[in-house]
Formats: C-alpha cells, structure tokens, sequence
C-alpha cells in the first residue's frame, strides 16, 4: 500500500525556509549581561562571536529594571563588569542624561552617590543599562541575532561529546568552536545533554545546612501572624485562598522541585509628567489578594523596597509576606516550553500589576497607604512597548548545571576553596520564598527565605562553569552554574554573572587556540590572562582592609556587632557601603518607622569612665534625627545622631559621649528608627577605657 502525505504537509514542508549554517569561533546563546560581557572579550581576543538573544532586547535583568545592583562587596568586580558600572557612572556625570531631576537632588538607596569617590556607579536607570549594552555591541562590532530562539527539541547536533551546530525555531543555524549557554533557563545546556538539576537539594545531600525546607528559618520577608488561609476565615471547608499550597510545607531540611519566587523589577516615578497610574487588568479576581488585604489588616505597612534611582525613579521589588514575588506559581518555568513560559509570566504580570492597582485603589486598604502607593506610577519613558511595564522576568533561578564542581554552603563560607578561580561572589545566601502554607496553628506562613552572611568574598570554580566532558567538551555556562540552590542564591548577581561570562569567552578562546577541550585548558595561561584583563580572583587586604572590613576582635575596648544585637522588626542585613566592623551592617530600608529597634549591650569587665562609640557609614539617604538612648551608672542618656555627616574618628566612628558604667548592670546603647527621616544604619557599638 502507497502512503502520501497530506497536501497541506507537502506545503508546509515545501515553504519553511532553508538556511545555510553561520559558522563563528564561537557562539553565545542569550544576550544577558553575562552573554554580552562574553561576546565583548571574545572580539578583543579576536575571536569571531554571534549573540543569539531570543527576544528583542539585550542586558537581561541588568537592563530590565534591576537598577539597584546587588553585590555584597564592589571590591570584588573587575574586569569587563567593572567597566559597565564605569560607564555608567561617566553616563550621568552627562547633564543631559538628568532629564527629570538635578543630578545633586539624587540620592540613591545606599549603593553609590553621584558624589562618590568611586570611579562606579551602581546605580541607573534600565534606559542607561541598555544603552551601554548597545554601545558596546556596535563599538566591538558584535553581530546580535534577534528573536530567534533554540529548537530545543532536535536543535542541538553533535559530534560525539562536541556541539557542532544549533538551530533555532526558524531553521536558521549556527555552527561554532565553542558554545556559551548564558540563559537565564539554561535551554541550550539542557538541550545537548548536560545534566542538570531543577529545585531544592536536601542538605544531607552536600552536607548542608540551608538548603531544603527552611520553615524554623525562614523569618524574613513573612506573614503578619494570624493571618487566615482559608477562604471563609475560620472555615477549612471553605477551601484555601488561592496561591496556598495544600501540600506544603514538606519535611524539614528535604529537597523538592520548588524554587524561589519570581516578580518583574519595577521601574516607577512619582513625577506626574513622566507617570502612568496603575491599571486594573483584565480578570482581576478580588479573592486573589485576600491574603494581602488581611496581611495588612493584621498589621503590615510595608509592601515593597521602594529603591531610588536616577530622575526620579526607582528599582521597586519585593519585600514582607505578601508584595511583587508571586509565590509558589513558577515551579513548572524552568523546563516549560515557550508557550508555558509565556503563560506563566502573564500569569506573574497580571498578579503584579492587580497587586498594584489593589493597593491604590481597593478600599480595604488604610487611606494613607493608599494615597502613598498611588501617587507612584510605571514610567512613560522605560520599556515604552510594554506600558511601562518589561518583558525580562526575574528568573532568579531555573536549571542549575551539574558539572565538574558543584558549588556549595562550604564555598561560600569559606570550609572548601577553589583553587581555580574565575571570579569572586560576594553576598549573602540568599534565596526568596518558595512556597506559601498552612501552619499547625492553622495560619498562613510563607517558607524559603533564608539569608545567610557573614562571610568575604569567595572564589567560583572554573570546573563549576564547564559541563562533565562526555556530555559536552566546547560548552561553558556561566549563568547557569553548577552550584546547589543555597550557594546559587549567592552567586546569582548580574556583576558576577557579566565576571563570569568574561571568564567563559577567554576560556573559549584558549580552548580554541590550543585545540583542546574546554575542560583540558591550560588554567595557568587562563588565570593569567583573566588577571591581565583586571578580573579579581583572590580576595585579600586592599586599601588596609580585610576581607571581612575591620575585624573587631582586635579592635581595642569591647566591641559588640550588629550580630550580637538584639534586634526588634526586620532589619536588612547589607555589606554595600564600606568601611565596616564584621562582616557587614544593617539598616530599616527607610521603612516601619518607629516599629524597629537594636540593642547593643554588655557587661564592662571593670567600673570605670569608657568613652562610647558607635560605627556606621555615611550617605546622603541616611537619617539625621536617629534617637540613640544610653544607659549608664547614672541613667539614661538621649542623644540625636546624624548619619549623613561623615563619621570623624578613622571615618567610621563617631564618640557618643564619656559615661561611668559599672560592672553590676548591663552597659547599653539602644538605637531606634522612630520618626526618622531617612535609612538608619546599625554597625558596631565600642566601650573604650578612659
């Protein structure tokens, strides 16, 4: 029997396009930060690159409203990342780039001033991020493949362990040397076979201690208690509110497939020339933000981090119990296919932008608030495409590669150090949220945020960006890394993603040189040539300082941290501005005015005179009215601090006066954010012998 194929089939085959393969020394795929920082070495080793960027736009989050850089340590970005932040800087130190406001009446979210010493700045608006990105695209002469996306179902052809070509949904192919995945997703990783992990491990399974289910540590970012889950309050049989995971919270410490939460970083502006009022969107469901409404009928009055950016917008994103990150409702992203992508960060917008419309507009929220949230719009100038609104979600983390090294808990503390080098991470573990449930208590609790610090900047193994060499010898990934979900939540910054994609394109480049496996390079000559391009792979004492800033256990006197603290209300643990005591400070974010508070105490080995000192760094977003209370052999004493001047003992510390204290008491220093007019900064307190 003859079968034919269908006339519409013998079309369709007969009208797709054909395509002859482009062939380059090397080919990224994702035009992140990360994937432009790698095509930018690439041509200064003179190497031939293509950027294959599967949307219209380049830079990723970087240029998709993360404008408040997060880091942990400046000190510890070099190279091609460094030079972003540069040009940034050289960006605005232009007059007619402050459309909206006088370059002296920004102040910043405690990263950088305009005012800075620094030769950075860490700050800007996505409009300059992309600019730099495109500049740097046709400065380097770097061709850029727009829209066009990986067939990641036959795409992928091999030549045994080596990628030979890819081929995108359009047939177009691109065949190189060596590959770089730098996608958020890790699509092209996947798709040649290299093995990966999608979720939490259970921390027996590196011997860890913060990855799995967290719910004893998982305090930050966290529901008002009493909060009722269930649609009738006090009615189990009503049903949950929606986003209320049934099957949560699971064993303590056990791994599963949830992964952190994902929002859109807004770009906003209170300036009404330049502001579009927030929408009510199709299908908004009242039930949907149930939970929020009874959050802040329990008490909250913080729904976001509210960061300032130039001309008068900002960096907004989550904060609290219930705010931007749609919890629980991306565990299906990482391996979805394009169209479940897509759904799902509608999905995620629609959730965001009713979350801003509801706390504008619904009455249920306190009249004040509401007239703050909605005096703030999206902004007619960003991501005009979109309304205001961008394209990038914040995939803050999908597929993680399982490669030659995995990085752990150990590397970012410090307990296993890489000998190999290809960049530093410098903060905090952290992980948002994974998962909303019920309690024991019947309550509505959120877990997964955990964030850990305390430690210096640390090393990233090569072995960690390059796959098992049977699954595939001319691929780097420097984005999706090979590091468990608590120490992916460290290195997971767009500095360090842009350090590590330089580093992957010089070892592209090597390999290609030497003929040889990406896994088989010479890492001498690559630390060396990284080190000639002024990346930095070792952390150590840099103008006087150590890794960890200043180490009080020296220090004269007796010293106590803002770890020994104790503290009341949610205080932001930072390691941004420098100098420090320990291994970073913290501060209120401008926020829950009179609701926090930090006591510093101790017992003074003997009776005597101590002049008392307190550390903090200076910034023209701090506060100058912070009510400080001492307590003595002779009572209390109330000062006022101002922590925009800058402090003048080693420009770290300011005296609070000489008091008498005895050993009997407890010596105390409480400081308190009631009624303050600014970011309130908590460092050290010092009692010194007189």
């Amino acid at each position: 029997m003859t079968h034919r194929l269908p006339l519409t089939l013998i079309t369709l085959l007969f009208s797709l396009p054909t395509f002859a393969a482009e062939t380059y020394d090397l080919v990224i795929y994702g035009g992140t930060s990360a994937g432009v920082a790698a095509a930018v070495q690439a041509k200064r080793l003179g190497k031939s690159v293509i950027l294959i960027e599967p949307t219209h736009r380049l830079g990723g989050l970087t240029s998709g409203g993360l404008g408040q850089t997060d880091i942990g340590n400046k000190a510890a970005i070099g190279g091609i990342s460094r030079e972003f932040y540069q040009r940034i800087k050289k960006h605005y130190e232009d007059p007619a780039n402050w459309r909206w406001q006088k370059r002296e009446q920004y102040k910043d979210g405690g990263q950088t001033t305009t005012a800075s010493h620094e030769d950075t700045m860490w700050t800007f608006e996505p409009s300059a991020a992309l600019k730099v990105f495109n500049d740097w695209v046709k400065e380097n002469d770097i061709p850029v493949a727009y829209n066009q996306r990986l067939n990641r179902q036959t795409g992928v052809k091999k030549d045994g362990n080596r990628i030979a070509s890819i081929t995108m949904e359009t047939g177009q192919i691109y065949a190189g040397k060596t590959f770089i995945d730098a996608t958020y997703e890790g699509d092209l990783l996947a798709a040649a076979g290299v093995s990966y992990t999608v979720g939490r491990e259970a921390n027996a399974q590196y011997d860890e201690t913060y990855n799995g289910v967290q719910t004893a540590a998982a305090k930050g970012h966290q529901m008002r208690p009493g909060v009722d889950p269930y649609v009738k309050k006090g009615d189990p049989s009503s049903g949950l509110l929606p986003f209320i995971d049934p099957n949560g919270p699971g064993t303590e410490f056990s791994g599963d497939k949830r992964i952190q939460a994902y929002c859109y970083r807004m770009c906003l502006t209170d300036n009404p020339d330049n502001r579009i009022p927030f929408i009510k969107p199709d299908g908004y469901n009242d039930l949907d933000y149930e939970l929020l409404l009874r959050n802040i009928e329990a008490g909250e009055t913080s729904m976001w981090i509210n960061s300032s950016m130039p001309n008068r917008k900002t960096d907004t994103h989550n904060r609290t119990g219930v705010s931007t990150d749609f919890i629980g409702q991306n565990y299906d992203y990482p391996e979805a296919s394009y169209d479940g992508r897509a759904r799902i960060a509608a999905r995620h917008l629609k959730w965001q932008q009713g979350l801003m419309w509801t706390l504008a507009n619904h009455p249920r929220v306190p009249e004040k608030m509401r007239k703050e949230f909605a005096r703030w719009g999206m902004t007619k100038d960003e991501f005009t495409e979109g309304q205001g609104w961008q394209e990038q979600l914040y995939v803050r983390e999908a597929r993680r590669m399982i490669g030659q090294v995995v990085m752990t808990q150990h590397h970012c503390q410090g307990k296993t150090v890489a000998d190999d080098p290809v960049g530093l991470a410098a903060y905090t573990m952290d992980s948002h949220n994974t998962q909303r449930y019920v309690d024991k208590a019947g309550h509505a609790r959120n877990e997964g945020n955990i964030e850990i610090h305390g430690f210096p900047p640390y090393p990233i193994s090569y072995k960690s960006i390059v796959p098992k060499k049977s699954e595939a010898s001319n691929l780097l990934v420097p984005v999706c890394l090979s590091a468990t979900h608590i120490a992916y939540g460290s290195i997971r910054m767009e500095p360090v993603f842009m350090v590590l994609g330089q580093s992957a394109a010089t070892a592209a480049a090597q390999a290609i040189d030497a003929n040889v496996a990406v896994q088989d390079i010479d890492y001498a000559k690559l630390r060396a040539r990284l080190e000639a391009d002024k990346q930095v792979l070792a952390w150590q004492k840099t103008a006087g300082r150590t890794a960890a800033d200043i180490d009080p256990k020296p220090l004269p006197g007796v010293v106590i941290d803002d770890a020994q603290a104790t503290l009341t209300g949610e205080w932001s643990p930072n390691d941004h501005s420098h100098p420090f005591v320990g291994a970073g400070y913290r501060h209120d974010a401008n926020a829950n005015k009179g609701k926090l508070t930090a006591r510093f105490e101790t017992k003074l080995p003997t009776a005597g005179r101590y002049e008392v000192r307190l550390a903090y760094t200076p910034n023209p977003n701090r506060a100058t009215n912070i009510p400080i209370t001492l307590h003595h052999a002779a009572g209390d004493t109330t000062l006022t601090l101002n922590q925009q001047t800058q402090p003048p003992i080693d420009n770290l510390w300011t005296s609070l006066g000489t008091f008498d204290f005895t050993p009997n008491e407890p010596a105390t220093v409480t400081i308190s954010n009631k009624d303050t007019n600014g970011h309130v900064i908590l460092d050290a307190v010092q009692f010194l012998p007189k």
